[in-house]
């Protein structure tokens, strides 16, 4: 066999076992990097999310001692907030103390609700509102979610049963669309939004949730892939 055989037969060989296990490890880096970037940028999502309604939680404490007065609920905020003298951040609220109704009541551009997050806007104590909007929308009028959807603030006027949620305070509601009946967050994002804002019991406390195969012996069914929570975060206490 001449030497020009032997090399043409060498270059034609595949990898070695060695080659093989290199370049299976090198992918399996990748990929576990890759994962573990998900993972980071979910936590990072939940963790916004958290900082949010805190600081939802801070403007609205805020303005009411400010003004003495609820956003929202203002009577006269187009003579008092700068920048509110057009609809619907104009709009007039009733002065009792109350944003909104109740839950079942569609966040609509002309309510206290809907309005509510224009005032603080307009008072300089958020950002990211527009407060000439005429669409009670998460990324217009209502501020959308790090983790997912968005959220409103409104007065409970009942208890929900086998929740914390109790009658005469205020809460904010997430959820995926601006309606307080439908849709909401996966059971696993509504868990660690629990875990991280309040016991991480979806029926107890300041963080409440109701929903579709959401709650499972009374803890979250985060293996329930298709479930839809509700979330309800108490403020204003």
């Amino acid at each position: 066999m001449t030497d020009l055989q032997k090399d043409t037969r060498h270059s034609q060989s595949g990898f070695t076992l060695v080659e093989l296990a290199i370049v299976m490890v090198i992918i399996g880096l990748l990929i576990g990097g890759i994962l573990k970037g998900q993972e980071l940028i979910a936590n990072a999502k939940i963790s916004s999310s958290v900082s949010q309604l805190k600081s939802t939680d801070a403007a609205l404490n805020t303005f009411q001692d400010k003004y003495n007065a609820l956003p929202g609920d203002m009577g006269n905020a187009g003579t008092r907030l700068p920048g509110c003298t057009a609809a619907p951040c104009n709009v007039a609220g009733n002065n009792n103390s109350r944003i909104g109704a109740n839950f079942a009541v569609f966040p609509g551009a002309a309510t206290e609700t809907g309005v509510s997050f224009a005032h603080l806007s307009a008072s300089d104590l958020i950002s990211g509102i527009d407060v000439t909007g005429a669409s009670a929308t998460f990324g217009r009028m209502l501020p959308t979610l790090k983790a997912g959807g968005g959220f409103w603030i409104v007065y409970s006027d009942a208890a929900i049963t086998n929740t914390g949620v109790v009658s005469a305070r205020h809460y904010a509601i997430l959820s995926t669309v601006p309606t307080a009946t439908t849709a909401g967050l996966t059971p696993s994002v509504a868990a660690q939004i629990d875990r991280k804002l309040d016991d991480g019991i979806p029926t107890t406390g300041g963080f409440s949730v109701t929903g579709t195969n959401c709650i499972n012996a009374g803890a979250y069914d985060e293996a329930a892939g298709a479930g839809t929570c509700l979330g309800y975060v108490r403020v204003l206490n």
